[in-house]
């Protein structure tokens, strides 16, 4: 008789391509890599390398290209819309089952995102592995829309702010927050620092994470630098 874990199952984790996705929206709405930037406002050179999974994109990040192109945010892991007629009679869910998810992997997180093949959800549920360890290795805080709450799952945690002095967190301990704050989060104890991170806001309304576009808005032009003309001299 076989034992339950040699039978089991393995966990269906996957690695998310939300880059693959971008390019095959753009595609679909016949954009060139230009009008993408155009609306986003990251240059053509940072979007072919997004296109090509040579680019980690975090959340703020994700948020940003979402809001731009005024697309749903769960489209860029594959979603598909659910019919009118679907929803109105059986409403939605989403079963997550451990280990499982759509994962994206960057310099100071590993998130692990649930529920993917929604589309409009008002919250947005990551399991994040905090790596950073300090300040200086985190780089510059991260802002985006709506709110966010973080429970601690393991591990102690040090939440930075731009608006208040940093607060450490520990395992059990949480803290809820207006996202549009600069924020890190930084790994304060040895050995796996995760936190279960809630961000709300209708993702079909969220503003750009950087530059702070509506969406179906785009990046105004950079102002011309003004031309200089000859010195007259003095008469």
């Amino acid at each position: 008789m076989k034992s339950r874990s040699a039978t089991a199952s393995t966990p269906a984790r996957t690695t998310a391509k939300p880059g693959a996705m971008l390019k095959k929206l753009r595609i679909q709405r016949g954009w060139t890599l230009k009008e993408v930037s155009r609306r986003t406002g990251y240059p053509v050179s940072t979007l072919s390398k997004i296109e090509n999974d040579r680019v980690s994109l975090t959340y703020d990040k994700l948020t940003r290209i979402s809001a731009g192109l005024d697309v749903d945010f769960s489209s860029l892991f594959g979603a598909q819309e659910t019919t009118a007629e679907t929803s109105a009679l059986h409403g939605r869910r989403s079963i997550t089952r451990a280990g499982e998810g759509r994962s994206i992997e960057s310099k100071n997180y590993f998130h692990l995102y649930a529920a993917t093949e929604l589309l409009n959800k008002r919250l947005i549920p990551i399991i994040v592995e905090i790596r950073a360890r300090s300040l200086e290795e985190f780089g510059e805080l991260v802002r985006h829309s709506g709110e966010e709450y973080i429970y601690v799952l393991e591990g102690e945690v040090d939440v930075h702010t731009s608006a208040y002095a940093p607060v450490r967190l520990k395992a059990g301990d949480s803290i809820y927050f207006d996202s549009t704050m600069g924020h890190a989060y930084i790994a304060a104890s040895s050995g796996p620092c995760r936190v279960l991170g809630v961000c709300s806001g209708t993702e079909s309304q969220m503003i750009a994470a950087v530059g702070g576009l509506a969406p179906g808005t785009h990046p105004p032009p950079a102002p011309a630098r003004p031309r200089r003309g000859p010195r007259r001299r003095p008469d």
